[in-house]
């Protein structure tokens, strides 16, 4: 049997190995630049902004799905989930599922407006989880960013 609750800051060391675990299943192990560290400042520091929660399993953390506010002016407040991560031992047994759960919970809670996420187009098995919750899937988005470097480079060029 498995328990979910709130993480805190005494997990953070156990949520990032989890999210090495991810990485390395992505074969992306050397794109993680966060480190226990900086999740403690985001997560805990004077200005919090993200929160998760955690699936033990007999006192072991083997799952967790972190999520942020995000603002939409059109609509409002809504849920970003950054990740559900469940370790490959654990999957299978209906974690993922409750912390999904927990997750669209917290939305209604907090009278977000609805709840949004990303999975990689190859990764049927997460595709197939979702669609269960007759989850639109939303192709007509792009997913864009810049890194910090990048911007740091077009200063550089433009000022």
């Amino acid at each position: 049997m498995f328990a979910i609750r709130k993480g805190t800051a005494h997990d953070v060391y156990a949520v990032f190995q989890l999210i090495m675990e991810l990485a390395i299943y992505e074969n992306a192990p050397y794109k993680v630049t966060n480190t226990p560290a900086k999740m403690l400042a985001d997560g805990f520091g004077y200005r919090p902004i993200f929160e998760f929660y955690v699936a033990e399993y007999e006192g072991v953390i083997v799952g967790m799905a972190l999520y942020h506010i995000q603002y939409s002016v059109w609509i409002g407040k809504y849920i970003y989930l950054e990740n559900i991560i469940v370790t490959e031992a654990h999957r299978g047994k209906k974690i993922g599922k409750a912390l999904f759960e927990v997750v669209m919970r917290e939305t209604i809670a907090q009278d977000a407006a609805f709840a949004t996420w990303q999975v990689l187009n190859w990764n049927e098995q997460a595709i197939n989880f979702y669609k269960k919750f007759d989850t639109e899937l939303m192709g007509e988005w792009l997913t864009c960013k810049l890194s910090k470097e990048q911007m740091i480079t077009y200063f550089q060029k433009n000022w």
